[in-house]
């Protein structure tokens, strides 16, 4: 009697079910499964109900745990089904494909039903190049032109009914397979005649220890191998000699993301989550799909009714009948969901084909399931701090003076010391204060792979961040990269590796006299100082290294600024800010507040140096106040005066009122620096104004459009000239008057106290209470008057009477 061989394709629901009615059909007392044996003594937890797919094999060397492998299951993944239906009924059930421990010895060796983390160039999995592809032989004799929508019609797409003879379809397909075999060799690897030889003794030795009566599950394209005439002496000597290494397996949570074809698995799908759907339903599937579409526009506040679901299933299954399908497949569906509930509009079909075509189900493995001592640490701190991860990307936002929130946000900060990228920080919405984080967290199947890595440092989150941070202090490349180590402990709370890293960070900081290292290295340091009084950790070490710091970045700057080319000068811009930025993070004792603004004056006056960054540290000192308006126009019209080279002034220009910093706001306030930009601007040769129109462009361009609109309409008006400092009478901008209108500002003065809860001048109210009914303010005087009389409605303020103007009737306006 030959074993039963179930050729199917690794993820389908129709092969699934298919598998299933034959093993009800013709019961084997065994079941072999293309997969690694070493995970024979894992295959009892596939029996557990917390055990939820999609999951994987992940099967990594001891030695190196980066070298892995994983072997994804759905649950329609006719492996997984063979699994389920075995061990529910108490018959022995085994893998018989070429252990992992020869797979992960040699990338190329690799089996193609598993997914290399970081494979290599010639032995990533679905990466070798194939002679022939079977499925579009066959699609082409069938008249399809894509193979993949013939699979659909022939298997995935059949019903729960399938046939009568629930083992036809597998004899047809081996027949197909055994043709293609003979007409075009193995076409695959060499490592498929590896695998398959391993798979022929497996099944010999079956076969003594059961009976004939056996069941093998394995990829369609190795079905004619089972019945091939070799010897055992044969396929011993193809296995003779491979390389092995000391493996370790266990099951791991895996995604329909990471099942998805372009997420790079060699044996993916297009649309696992439609595949889902597809074996999960148990009647009416283009109904329930329709359904469910509609479910999640709605949640997006689409207006979609019944009556589109009906329509959407009716035009569904009328094309799949104009195409010539047996069923309405995910094509039909998709062009049915876009006229009907889209509009004809991609946009919410993109959507659609992330949340339910692929889908971001993150399947489940027991607790008990063997893992590496660092993850049980891991899983027991994401269960007491009810961080559960989340296949769909999530924003998680944390309150620091939480004991809660901190302790989460300490294990994040740990996980990215060991390189597990689990959340990466973001800019919050809301408070910028230090008490606040933001992360953007997403749990991702090589996450484990990169736990298991990082066990070989300890077997706590803790431990392991600790031995790890202390190695990276001692292999540091540059100071800059010691400094950045010193913020993310303080930011872990890694305390027991502090000293370490601050003996290295003295170490380095003494012997490197680079200003350029300095400048990149103070921001870290400054930013470490201002979390370590949020978080209560002692700093005073860190302090002292960042002062030192600050006084060597001002003694060794100014000369380090001078003969700089642009590209020198860009660099040197953004280390000047960042350095900035840094000196007004220091504690106040140690800031070197005069000092600094003495630097930077000294740049702003310095020829030598780039225009560029004489104007940025005009403008720096000018943003804190130690540079009056008056100084920053002469230095402006010294840079822009006829004898200065175009390109120099357009520099300076740039780093004056450039970027982000708020410089179009600066000009359309102060109308003397405009005139100096405008006036500079038109005495510039036309061949030099080629040169600079680059720079300009650049500058300009990075003003927000009602910044750049407001400038335009002042250099239409005309500025106020910089000789006279007078602003015209008229208004400057449209709709806004020249002057301040003062008893109109007053109006708004009660109502503004009331919502701040500040009591006005002579009114004797705390705070918090709201001024008098007839209460009148003053911007001018600056205090408000208690008048007599009782409002209606205690607490609410009434606009004071004012006469009405003439400004006022032409603007109809009334009190």
């Amino acid at each position: 009697m030959t074993p039963l061989l179930l050729g199917v394709r690794h993820h389908g629901p129709g092969s699934a079910r298919a598998v299933r009615a034959a093993l009800e059909a013709a019961p084997p007392d065994a079941v072999l499964i293309e997969g690694p044996p070493e995970a024979d003594a894992l295959l009892a937890l596939a029996a557990d109900d917390r055990m939820r797919p999609p999951v994987a094999l992940l099967a990594h060397a001891v030695d190196d745990p980066g070298r892995a492998a994983f072997w994804p299951l759905a649950d329609f993944s006719p492996e997984w089904v063979a699994i389920r239906w075995a061990l529910g009924r108490g018959v022995p059930v085994r893998f018989i494909d070429l252990p992992a421990a020869f797979s992960l010895a040699a990338g190329a060796m690799e089996p193609a039903g598993a997914v290399a983390v970081e494979p290599a160039e010639d032995g990533a999995a679905g990466a070798d190049p194939v002679r022939v592809d079977p499925l579009a032989v066959l699609a082409g004799a069938a008249g399809y032109d894509d193979p993949e929508r013939w699979w659909e019609d022939v298997v995935e797409h059949r019903g729960p009914g399938g046939g009568s003879d629930p083992l036809a379809p597998f004899a047809a397909l081996g027949e197909a397979m055994a043709a293609l075999r003979g007409r075009y060799g193995h076409g695959g690897h060499e490592r498929d005649l590896v695998r398959e030889a391993h798979m022929r003794l497996q099944l010999r030795s079956a076969r003594k220890e059961f009976s004939d009566r056996l069941a093998v599950v394995c990829g369609a394209w190795h079905m004619p191998a089972f019945s091939e005439k070799t010897t055992v002496a044969a396929d011993r000597a193809l296995l003779k000699g491979l390389p092995k290494v000391r493996t370790e397996m266990t099951w791991v949570p895996w995604t329909h993301r990471r099942l998805a074809r372009q997420s790079g698995y060699g044996a993916g799908i297009d649309s696992p989550g439609w595949y889902g759907h597809l074996f999960q339903a148990p009647d009416r599937p283009i109904e329930r799909w329709m359904t469910k579409v509609a479910g999640l526009l709605r949640d997006e506040d689409r207006i979609v009714s019944s009556a589109h679901v009906i329509e959407a299933v009716r035009l569904a299954e009328t094309l799949a009948a104009l195409r010539g399908r047996p069923h309405a497949g995910l094509t039909e569906t998709t062009d049915a969901i876009r006229a009907v509930m889209c509009d004809g509009s991609d946009v919410p079909l993109d959507l659609i084909r992330d949340r339910l075509v692929v889908g971001d189900v993150l399947g489940e493995v027991p607790d008990d399931a063997p893992a590496v001592p660092l993850q049980r640490d891991l899983s027991r701190a994401q269960r007491t701090l009810r961080l559960k991860p989340e296949a769909r990307e999530r924003e998680l936002e944390l309150d620091l003076r939480k004991e809660t929130d901190a302790s989460r946000s300490r294990l994040l900060h740990r996980l990215r010391l060991l390189s597990i990228g689990w959340g990466e920080p973001t800019a919050g919405r809301g408070s910028t204060g230090t008490f606040r984080e933001s992360w953007r967290l997403r749990w991702e199947p090589e996450l484990h792979v990169r736990v298991a890595e990082a066990g070989v440092w300890g077997t706590t989150v803790l431990s392991a961040a600790v031995a790890k941070a202390e190695n990276d202090a001692v292999t540091a490349a540059d100071l800059a990269g010691i400094t950045s180590l010193a913020e993310r402990c303080l930011l872990a709370e890694l305390t027991d590796a502090l000293p370490v890293v601050m003996r290295a960070l003295a170490d380095r900081a003494a012997l490197d006299a680079d200003v350029g290292h300095l400048a990149r290295a103070l921001p870290a340091l400054a930013r470490s100082l201002r979390y370590g009084d949020v978080r209560s950790t002692d700093t005073s070490a860190l302090a002292e290294v960042a002062t030192g710091l600050a006084e060597r970045i001002c003694v060794g700057l100014p000369p380090a600024c001078a003969g700089l080319d642009a590209e020198g000068a860009g660099r040197m811009r953004r280390d000047l800010d960042a350095v900035h930025t840094a000196m007004g993070l220091l504690p106040a004792e140690r800031r070197p507040g005069e000092r600094w603004s003495a630097v930077l004056r000294g740049l702003a006056v310095r020829d030598a140096v780039p225009g560029l960054l004489r104007g940025r540290a005009a403008r720096l000192l000018l943003d804190d106040g130690r540079l009056d308006e008056d100084e920053a126009a002469r230095l402006m019209s010294l840079a822009l005066s006829t004898g200065a080279p175009p390109a120099e002034a357009a520099a300076w220009i740039e780093g004056f009122i450039g970027g982000a910093s708020g410089g179009g706001m600066l000009l359309v306030h102060d109308e003397r620096l405009l005139a100096l930009v405008d006036g500079w601007l038109t005495r510039v040769s036309p061949e030099a104004f080629t040169d600079v129109l680059p720079l300009l462009r650049r500058t300009f361009s990075a003003y927000e459009p009602g910044v750049r609109r407001t400038l335009g309409e002042l250099i239409r008006r005309g500025p106020a000239t910089a000789s006279g400092g007078q602003r015209r009478s008229e208004a400057a901008i449209p709709g806004f008057a020249p002057d301040l209108h003062l008893r109109r500002a007053d109006a708004v003065l009660p109502v503004l106290r009331l919502l701040l809860g500040v009591p006005g001048p002579g009114t004797g109210l705390e705070p918090g209470t709201a001024p008098g009914p007839e209460a009148k303010g003053s911007a001018a005087e600056g205090r408000v008057e208690q008048g007599p009389g009782t409002p209606e409605t205690p607490g609410t303020p009434e606009t004071p009477e004012m006469p009405r103007t003439e400004d006022d009737d032409l603007a109809g306006v009334g009190r």
